[in-house]
Order: structure tokens, then sequence, then C-alpha cells
């Protein structure tokens, strides 16, 4: 796979490329915001495609065994995580099954408690569906994040806390949680029934060797406690087809997820969904094993060039992922001027860090999962921005 080669996106009602006019306001400025990458797709899940494009018939479809072996094999080869395959539900999303989630094991009401900063959809589930949104912040020490675990176990007693969202790695900063700082945030949870909800989207990307840590399979308990959401999205460029995995070791917990996906009328996965995922957590970790090398390398390119030309702005080191937490706080600007430098004197979209709640501010998130070029284009308009 050459990473390198550059595809044209615009035209493909791609959200990346052809809405910075509808989003921002503008035409001309180099997208570097949204969560996906600009590289083709692994070639077996494009022939698998292909194969069941060339069948012709469309009718209804579901995820089954085959489905489910495919994911827990994944899951098996790739994080040494054995579940029974039965544990497997699907929804169209991640975003979907946290929602799904929320109105599940809370009522309206009751306390969710959350990560800032942390990936947005985090507390718009909570909010948008009545419940009590709660912080836990987390504490950044030599630019790197580390749980409150003191503040968490105050947040842990307050009344009707039923649920904590876990992002696992971390998004925004890239952050992968040790299993001792997972254990004693499960131990917390385990003490007060509280069920954690495990975003582990971006745990195939992991960088320079590192290993990711379910949190379900530290120990029998933790698994009963959990849901783990993962998806081939993130780590093999298919976020179009909305595929995602929800593993519940718990069987109440299990029934209970069903049946409020039914009673929003949502199904398995469609067809190309079922496909796609098969395919990818069976014959993709080759491209993948290529991937991860060129997005070390970016990552390293943009930590050259800050630091050679941008030594106000610091680049959190991330442990997975290829999107980069970027501290803008040394340039000392407010949130807006850094956003309105960046779109109209940079011409250039990163996503601003308030979005991502408390501990946000002064910050940026910059996705270089691209071909070397554009991630060159793109410092290059960050230093414009800010010269």
């Amino acid at each position: 796979m050459d990473f390198n080669i550059e595809h044209n996106r615009r035209g493909t009602q791609s959200v990346k490329w052809d809405m910075t006019q509808e989003l921002f306001g503008v035409k001309d400025a180099l997208p570097m915001w949204v969560a996906d990458m600009d590289f083709r797709a692994p070639q077996d899940v494009i022939d698998a495609l292909l194969q069941r494009v060339e069948h012709g018939v469309f009718g209804y479809t579901s995820a089954n065994e085959a489905t489910r072996k495919a994911v827990a094999g994944w899951l098996g080869t790739r994080h040494g995580w054995e579940i029974d395959p039965s544990f497997i539900t699907f929804s169209p999303g991640i975003v979907t099954a946290l929602g799904i989630a929320v109105q599940t094991y809370t009522e309206p009401g009751d306390g969710v408690i959350v990560q800032p900063p942390v990936y947005t959809p985090f507390f718009e589930m909570v909010k948008k569906n009545g419940r009590t949104l709660l912080h836990n912040p987390l504490i950044e020490k030599n630019g790197r994040y580390e749980m409150d675990f003191d503040d968490l176990a105050t947040k842990l007693q307050e009344p009707n806390v039923k649920l904590l969202i876990l992002c696992n790695p971390h998004n925004p900063s890239g952050r992968s949680w040790t299993k001792d700082e997972l254990t004693k945030l499960g131990e917390l949870c385990l003490a007060h029934q509280v069920t954690v909800i495990s975003d582990e989207i971006h745990s195939d990307l992991m960088l320079r060797g590192l290993k990711h840590t379910p949190f379900a399979s530290i120990s029998r308990e933790l698994a009963e406690l959990s849901i783990t959401c993962i998806a081939p999205s993130k780590t093999f460029n298919l976020a179009g087809l909305q595929a995602s995995a929800v593993i519940i070791p718990d069987l109440a917990k299990r029934n209970a997820f069903m049946k409020t996906m039914h009673r929003v009328g949502l199904g398995s996965l469609n067809t190309f969904a079922v496909t796609g995922i098969e395919a990818a957590y069976s014959k993709g970790e080759p491209w993948l094993a290529s991937l991860i090398p060129y997005i070390e390398n970016n990552m390293e390119e943009v930590r050259s060039f800050l630091a050679r030309e941008l030594p106000e702005v610091k680049m959190m080191t991330p442990d997975a992922s290829y999107l980069i937490w970027l501290d803008c706080r040394g340039l000392g600007l407010s949130d807006q001027e850094l956003k309105q430098k960046l779109l109209h004197k940079g011409k250039l979209i990163l996503e601003p860090g308030p979005k991502y709640g408390p501990g946000g501010e002064g910050f940026v998130r910059m996705n270089v999962g691209c071909s070397l070029s554009v991630v060159k284009e793109g410092l290059n308009r960050l230093k414009t921005a800010f010269s």
C-alpha cells in the first residue's frame, strides 16, 4: 500500500472535503479536523465489497455467527482478549451504541461520569437523553494526562450515579491507559456498582509497539460490569459503512441493551457493513501493519516541524491513533483568536479544543491520517496562521 498517493475525495459527499463551505464558511481551507483518513481501504475489503455488489441482490441482511467470529478472532489475535462470540452485538456506530447504553442503564436524571477533555458525543449522549452530566477532569502532568482518582471516588458517591463513559485510548490526546490505571478505575466503579462503557475505537492504532489493554480483559468482575465498543472504522477507514461491535459479557446487560435497540427500531448491520467488518477483521492486518509506521512518520514530521518553526505550540505525544492534540496556550491567544487565525489566515481547519469540554481551552486537534505531503502543507499553513 502506497500511503503517499493522494486520493481526491471531493465530490464523494465527504463530510471532511465537501462540506467546508457549509460548515466553516470557506472553500479554500485545508480540512484536517474530522477523524477519518484519506487512504484507500485495504484491497481485501474493497474486493469483498465488489464481490458482494456483483451478486446484485441486496435484500435484508443479518450479521451472524461468522461476523461474530471475525470480531472475536480479531480481539484475540490483536489484543489477546479471548471472548465468547455470543457476547457480541452490533450497532451502526459507536455514538449510536453510547446513546442506546445511556437509555438502557440509566433513568432520566441519573448521573453519568465523563473525563474531559474528551470526545464530544460523550457529553451529547448524556445531555440529549436527559441525564445528569458529571465531570471527572483529567489532570495534565508534563504534557500527558492522568486520571484524578480522588475526584472520581468523590463523584461516584453522589446519588444516582449509574454510568461512567471511558475513552480507551483517549480521544483527543491519544493517551493509552495502563492496566493499573484501568484496574483502579474499575475497582472504584465496582465498589459503587457503576457500569462502565469503554469506547475502544482507537485501540487497533497503537503506536511505537505499545500494547492496548481492553478494560473488560482485566478480570471477570470488570467484564461483567462493562460494555465495550469497537469498530473497524478508524482502523481501516471504513466509517461510511457504519459498522461497530458492542461486547457485553453479562447476559442481563446484553439482553437489556438489545431490548432498547429493538424498541427504537434498530436491527442488524446493513449488507455492506457486514461484508466490510468480516473482511477487515479477517484480512486487514497486513494493511494495518503498513499503515502504523506511516502514521508514526507523520507524527515525527509534526514534532520536528513544531520544534523548529513553532516552538510555542507543543504536541502531546499520542500512544495511539492518527490524531494529535496540540497545546497552543504558549501563543497567548484566546480560543476565538486561534480559530480565526487558523481559518482565515492559515486557511486550515482543525478541531477547536473547547469542543472537548473543560481542559480543552487553548488546544486544537489535528488529523494526520493523510499523505505526508498533506501533513507538510498543513504544517506550513499552521505556521502562516500564527506568524
